[in-house]
């Protein structure tokens, strides 16, 4: 397929978000009777029952793209969040900061009415981890509505759907009995598939699709034992052992079970779009049986909604949000510039994996993101690679912030390690790499946002053994025992060192004087003797300054030192 974009027309078979804008457009069209003008509804749903992580963070940026595609074509498309804060809180989460054990005297409470962590400048558990994600997604340019499960529930605004689900109980129970087994999870798992079991029953037995919270102690530790259609009359006791008889059309201190909530809301909000996690996509989850509630029940249709892998970090495993100790995207664009979190998620399709790292990886990330701007720039990438870049550095609102004069961040972070971020070192190193021209000077704010996420990945990333330090003095006896070949390798690199102090000047030199001592020319290519050559040079200067056969790049390495301490450290009076 293909469409117009600034007049030209563009392949998009192979581009996924392009292709689910499409399939969206035009399910919205096909609907019949709906109007034509409706605004298209794309969907996220986050539970902020702990720190939320990176792998939520696809449960987002998903839809976001693929709204935002539609934006751009000229049509009105919104992206809700549903913030599912009105979920039972489950469990105490381990390695979050300013909770203890006692905490679980809140578990079966909503996620609105337990405290905050100690410290926290929030009024509840829900508000404290929502307010960071809401904030990250500022800055990684996501427009959206947000929804409070808990303000939808307590104002009345799913009181007629839910009188309408527990009249129609028995049919739901008929559709959930097609898939419900008699699996179970382990005491330590988490039941991703939603925040209760859809088997909700009474002390007679009787199905309800419904769980109210206790008037008394707040838990959802409760049985309903009667309801009265007509009168919407319902009864239910807790463990607590209170009992209240209410009126369900005027109570609102209860929610629908998961798989019956979450097909009610597509009806309620006229979605068209809401992706879904590995655990929500498999036969028999709230998806599939979702997808059957919505139109046989609620009279709605089901979203189009592909199923996203999960996202690893550095290779670990799933992430689960009730559990601390997660990368979540505030952390993430510590250390990643925005474009480049952006592209990481919208490279790959949904379905297939990705990971974001926070180990050594990530340079390589920075070098294949600067290597296609390079290409973008020049007009060499094709369709599918230039429109991913456009949705990275940009949505259809604004143009989301780009370093002004982005260095290498391989090279920044070893600038910045060997440097221990001293500002005036730092200033005078990154400065020559941008501009050697005194009437264009550039200022580190230039360098940022990179060089601060350079920063923050050598604090708190960079592992121990790779930081680079050098050398406090001279390595007086290594210098003493050289031959005469090294010791002419140290004085043709001393005697070039003022020639170009520039990155490209010294990377020109540390390779150049194994050449020159051959006696060949700068330009040679390196065949198996002068690359020996060459390592042998490599090696001694590393030695020298930092104590170790390897380190970070050399020109970079020389760069951070200084020509004052680079002579001082190889030896500036090594006799000829």
């Amino acid at each position: 397929m293909s469409r117009k974009r600034g007049g030209e027309a563009e392949s998009t078979s192979q581009d996924w978000v392009a292709t689910l804008a499409d399939d969206v457009v035009a399910a919205h069209k096909e609907i019949d009777g709906a109007d034509p003008d409706r605004t298209i509804v794309c969907a996220s749903g986050l539970s902020p029952s702990g720190p939320i992580h990176l792998g939520n963070l696809r449960e987002v940026l998903t839809p976001h793209l693929v709204a935002d595609e539609i934006r751009r074509r000229g049509i009105a498309c919104e992206h809700l969040i549903s913030w599912d804060d009105f979920d039972r809180f489950r469990r105490v989460p381990k390695g979050v900061e300013g909770i203890d054990d006692s905490w679980a005297e809140h578990i079966g409470k909503p996620l609105t009415a337990v405290p905050a962590p100690r410290g926290s400048e929030h009024p509840n558990w829900a508000e404290h981890f929502k307010a960071p994600m809401i904030t990250a997604l500022e800055t990684l340019g996501v427009p959206f509505r947000g929804i409070s499960q808990t303000q939808m529930y307590t104002s009345g605004a799913y009181v007629a759907p839910t009188l309408l689900a527990m009249r129609e109980r028995s049919r739901i129970d008929a559709v959930l009995g097609r898939f419900r087994t008699k699996k179970t999870l382990p005491d330590d798992a988490e039941a991703e598939d939603g925040p209760d079991d859809e088997a909700v029953g009474s002390a007679t037995g009787e199905y309800f699709p419904y769980k109210p919270f206790c008037g008394t102690c707040g838990r959802d530790d409760t049985t309903i034992v009667a309801y009265d259609d007509d009168s919407t009359e319902m009864t239910f006791t807790c463990a607590c052992g209170s009992s209240e008889t209410v009126l369900l059309s005027e109570f609102t201190r209860g929610k629908l079970v998961w798989k019956v909530d979450w097909p009610m809301r597509w009806a309620f909000e006229g979605v068209d779009f809401e992706p879904s996690g590995v655990d929500h996509s498999s036969p028999g989850s709230s998806y599939e049986v979702g997808g059957l509630l919505v139109s046989e029940i609620f009279g709605g249709r089901q979203p189009i909604g592909p199923m996203y892998a999960f996202v690893g970090i550095s290779g670990q495993a799933k992430m689960s949000s009730s559990k601390g100790g997660v990368p979540t995207p505030a952390s993430a664009l510590e250390v990643f510039e925005v474009p480049l979190l952006r592209w990481l998620y919208a490279r790959r399709r949904p379905n297939q994996a990705i990971k974001v790292a926070f180990d050594a990886e990530l340079q390589r990330l920075y070098d294949e993101w600067d290597a296609m701007t390079r290409k973008v720039a020049a007009g060499t990438t094709g369709a599918i690679e230039t429109l991913g870049h456009t949705r990275a550095v940009s949505t259809s609102e604004r143009t989301l912030p780009t370093t002004p004069q982005p260095v290498s961040f391989r090279t920044l972070t070893s600038v910045v390690d060997v440097t221990t971020g001293d500002p005036q070192q730092l200033g005078r190193i990154l400065t020559g790499l941008v501009s050697s021209d005194p009437e264009e000077p550039v200022t580190l704010d230039d360098l940022r946002p990179r060089l601060d996420c350079a920063e923050q990945w050598v604090e708190h990333y960079m592992p121990e053994e790779a930081h680079t330090r050098l050398l406090p003095a001279p390595d007086t006896a290594l210098l003493g025992s050289l031959d005469e070949t090294d010791r002419e390798s140290l004085r043709l690199l001393l005697d070039g060192l003022e020639q170009d102090w520039s990155l490209e000047g010294l990377t020109t030199l540390v390779y150049g004087v194994p050449k020159q001592q051959a006696g060949l020319p700068m330009d040679t290519q390196p065949t198996d003797e002068l690359k020996a050559a060459q390592r042998r040079f490599f090696v001694l200067l590393y030695r020298l300054l930092v104590g170790s056969d390897t380190g970070p790049r050399l020109p970079t390495l020389l760069l951070a030192a200084g020509g004052p301490r680079v002579r001082e450290q190889l030896g500036e009076d090594v006799a000829p």
